[in-house]
């Protein structure tokens, strides 16, 4: 059993109810990495900072490093840099940053963590000396209403380069945590702690559940002392030569697969439907087990219960088609933004397959590509589309449009909802390595549209959102 998940049945065997708090630090532990050094890089990019405020940050780094200073001194140089900017085009930016470079380190461990304390009603906080810039994206993104983080001056909506308060650091983070259990009246002895750094040990002290995550050497030492249960979570940092490895294979082996498909369905028996379904039919479990990436499905039955269907996923990844293609199989198309065309593995495929290319920031092309479908449907070909109409950098589900809903009307065929789970684990949206590990699927039942009138379907679109809402949050666990 992995170590994350004996704490998930510990959280859900012990006390629930607001009272006991559970505390996550930010940088190490909710993330992989150090989102100050993101940000630092972001800065150095956009010319936001001067060569004084470089020099500046690169002497706090040097202090820490020699022991000259703490890495309060750090968090302070940060603070600096931001003198003189505006307030809410920095918070724009920080989410801007969150979607495009943190959101892919995210530990995928820590979300169960985080889910499986809200389920049992505890008071999720995030403990950080990390400023509210950094934070509170993810913050949201989890679904976690308290942060207690290093907090910047503003004036007049303008950051003056100064620390409102106390940097939360070492025992500024602890003072900030047992004031605020002390506010929300939390039982500190029946809560939990979550971090990573030396500097954690004091806030770790506090609570009665402490777990050390991938800890530093002077925590781990103290975790070895006290018999705290360390946790373990996998790295998201920059891939091994294995995987980068079997990456290449699999692009290898893709390209062969689309060309056997191409020369034995076009030159032999000249039908473009039977070379995309032999594609479809070989290339998706060979792509998955050349990266490594196996898949656990429950009501595969559901995928044939109805045929022609409209068969809708959720999108969090390129891997997402490759995972939906290996269930359906074939006599299927699919909806791609048109950006994919220009791919010339996926054109080919596409091609193939007759795929509807669509321009998602012109309604107008986007129906008129969307007409033909219809067509394919009463032929007897399934359609693939994923409603929230693009790849999200988180799990979260984003909004539906209604038009796989329309077109399922207008054909008169049923809807088939594909939950995946973990695509966007191995492999993020902003990145093309595939990393090897497990998927998800939950496949339920058709849901059929009988008696559907267009002025009910904001209604219906919500009540299948739902569908996919209540799977993701009480997904049927299996120990690996």
């Amino acid at each position: 059993m992995n170590d994350h998940l004996s704490v998930v049945d510990e959280v859900a065997a012990g006390p629930a109810g607001p009272r006991v708090g559970a505390f996550f630090d930010f940088d190490g532990t909710l993330i992989n990495g150090y989102s100050a050094a993101v940000m630092a890089q972001e800065q150095l990019r956009r010319l936001e900072v001067s060569p004084i405020e470089v020099v500046d940050l690169l002497r706090a780094w040097l202090d820490v490093g020699l022991k000259r200073a703490e890495e309060e001194a750090i968090v302070a140089a940060a603070v600096r840099s931001f003198g003189g900017r505006d307030e809410a085009a920095v918070a724009k930016a920080s989410e801007h940053l969150f979607v495009k470079r943190i959101a892919g380190s995210v530990y995928p461990e820590v979300r169960e963590l985080v889910r499986a304390h809200q389920k049992q009603g505890h008071t999720v906080a995030i403990a950080s000396s990390a400023t509210r810039y950094q934070v509170g994206p993810l913050a949201r993104d989890l679904g976690i209403e308290h942060v207690l983080c290093t907090e910047l001056e503003v004036v007049s909506g303008t950051l003056t380069g100064r620390v409102k308060g106390s940097i939360l650091w070492g025992r500024g983070k602890a003072e900030a945590v047992r004031r605020f259990a002390s506010r929300r009246r939390l039982d500190l002895i029946d809560s939990y702690g979550y971090g990573n750094g030396d500097e954690d040990v004091r806030f770790l002290e506090l609570v009665g559940r402490p777990h050390p995550v991938n800890p530093g050497r002077e925590l781990a030492r103290v975790a070895r002392e006290k018999a705290w249960p360390v946790l373990r979570f996998n790295s998201r940092g920059r891939p091994g030569a294995l995987v980068l490895a079997r990456n290449a294979a699999t692009i290898y082996g893709a390209g062969a697969v689309t060309l056997t498909g191409l020369g034995i369905g076009l030159l032999v028996n000249r039908d473009r439907r039977q070379a995309f379904n032999l594609i479809t039919s070989l290339g998706p479990d060979l792509v998955l087990a050349l990266a490594g990436v196996h898949v656990e499905v429950s009501g595969e039955e559901h995928l044939w219960a109805h045929r022609p269907a409209v068969f809708l996923f959720n999108h969090q990844s390129y891997l997402d088609a490759i995972v939906v293609a290996r269930l359906v199989r074939h006599d299927f198309t699919g909806v791609a933004k048109k950006e994919l065309a220009k791919t010339p593995l996926f054109a080919a495929i596409g091609w193939l397959g007759n795929v509807a290319f669509v321009d998602r920031g012109d309604s107008a092309q986007a129906r008129q590509a969307l007409g033909p479908v219809v067509e394919k449907l009463r032929d007897g070909v399934s359609v693939v589309i994923a409603p929230e109409g693009t790849r999200s950098a988180t799990p979260r589900l984003g909004p539906f449009k209604k038009g796989a809903f329309h077109i399922a009307m207008q054909a008169g065929v049923p809807l088939v909802p594909i939950v995946l789970r973990n695509t966007g684990d191995l492999l993020w949206k902003e990145s093309f390595v595939v990393r090897p590990g497990k998927v998800d699927v939950a496949v339920l039942p058709p849901v059929y549209v009988d008696g559907w009138k267009v002025q009910d379907l904001d209604r219906r679109v919500a009540e299948v959102r739902q569908l996919y809402l209540d799977t993701l949050a009480s997904w049927p666990r299996q120990d690996t």
